[in-house]
């Protein structure tokens, strides 16, 4: 039987593997890291697969009870993947929503809808049977995240309040979606802005500074100099886990970030071939060992929550900014156009290495995407990419 220890233990590999509880019940490990409980069965003479919930959101003991309450459905005769008779309420019905489109999504985005539906949805509407549902509900939890100014959130709820209900219709819990009607109560999405970025090497040196000062999570404040010194982007960041760091202690640490948390064609996603390598710089490796003196390689992430069993939230790190004297004019993502901006001017003529640098794709001289050249030169050129790195680095802490 598997232990807790085991399950938390469990890292991905190059192709998706299994960890077998007993009487079926099984761990499923994917290459991009999602861990799921899944129980096989024989109905009507064939088998069958049941997944249970993803890991950590449902553990070993959480599991095991899912499993014996599928038994007993079986046992009555019943196929067990049928959930017409126990998802009743809307957060049932999510949940089961959740569950089959984990496959398909990063752990990272995964923790982050299931986190968005528990904060803004659930405490309206998460106990009313789905039938119940009517779309002046839905449409004021929405105006109410609205309120807050957030737009694009209430947008992207909409979406997936909808996508729960064009399960639950197909399942045959509910016949309507309230949530397709109101998409023109809303308010439309505030007009797109460059995000917020520092553009000399004062200012974001002061910034670093000043988050060092501040009274706020110790995995929070090394995520922003990480971030500030490898100019991800922050969902890639957040995600960072230790078996993604090689050669921390020699000569040439990097950071292979999985093309599955890189911003990348649904296609691309899947295929280490486009996993982005980031050199790491002597100030990136001090970071890192100041987050490995805190033990976070026990879950693997890198930059744990407050459970540290889940990333650390979007918002952390715009947080702790926004309780700087830069409130408003840097923003996380910022660090990208910093760095580019920065070093395009100290160094002109690595321009192809500092997009190469943050994972850009090629550019024709013409500035149009070099398709060919995109698919044929998968060359890193990491000693070029190094030194650029080394230098920014230097730079923001030197």
């Amino acid at each position: 039987m598997l232990k807790n220890a085991a399950v938390k233990a469990a890292r991905p590999r190059a192709a998706a593997y299994k960890l077998a509880d007993g009487a079926g019940l099984h761990l499923y490990v994917a290459p991009t890291g999602l861990k799921s409980f899944r129980w096989r069965f024989r109905y009507v003479g064939k088998e069958q697969l049941l997944t249970l919930g993803s890991y950590p959101e449902v553990d070993l003991i959480a599991a095991r009870a899912r499993a014996d309450a599928a038994r007993e459905q079986l046992a009555r005769g019943e196929d067990p993947r049928t959930r017409s008779a126990r998802v009743e309420t809307f957060e049932a019905a999510a949940r089961a929503w959740h569950a089959v489109q984990l496959e398909g999504w990063t752990p990272v985005h995964a923790a982050d809808v299931l986190v968005s539906l528990e904060r803004d949805v659930f405490p309206a509407i998460g106990a009313q049977p789905l039938s119940a549902i009517a779309p002046a509900g839905v449409l004021e939890l929405l105006r109410a995240v609205e309120r807050r100014g957030a737009r694009e959130t209430a947008r992207r709820l909409r979406q997936r309040i909808s996508a729960v209900f064009e399960l639950a219709i197909g399942e045959g819990w509910c016949e309507n979606d309230p949530a397709e009607k109101v998409a023109q109560g809303l308010k439309k999405p505030a007009a797109v802005r460059h995000h917020a970025a520092l553009m000399t090497t004062g200012d974001a040196r002061a910034l670093m500074a000043e988050v060092d000062q501040l009274e706020a999570s110790p995995a929070a404040k090394l995520a922003s100099r990480f971030l500030a010194l490898t100019a991800m982007r922050w969902a890639a960041a957040r995600g960072a886990r230790w078996s993604e760091i090689k050669d921390l202690d020699g000569a040439t640490p990097i950071w292979r970030v999985p093309a599955a948390r890189m911003k990348l064609a649904a296609a691309k996603k899947n295929d280490a071939a486009h996993d982005h390598v980031v050199p790491l710089s002597p100030a990136a490796v001090a970071v890192l060992r100041g987050a490995s003196s805190r033990g976070t390689e026990c879950n693997d992430l890198i930059f744990p929550g407050a459970s540290g069993a889940i990333p650390l939230g979007e918002a952390a790190i715009g947080a702790l900014y926004a309780r700087t004297s830069f409130a408003g004019r840097h923003v996380p993502h910022g660090w990208r156009a910093t760095f580019s901006t920065i070093m395009n001017e100290t160094m002109p003529l690595e321009r192809g290495g500092i997009d190469q640098a943050l994972g850009h794709t090629l550019k024709a001289e013409d500035g149009s995407a070099a398709k060919v050249e995109g698919a044929y030169n998968r060359s890193q050129q990491l000693g070029r990419r190094r030194e650029i790195f080394d230098a920014w680095g230097a730079m923001l802490t030197g």
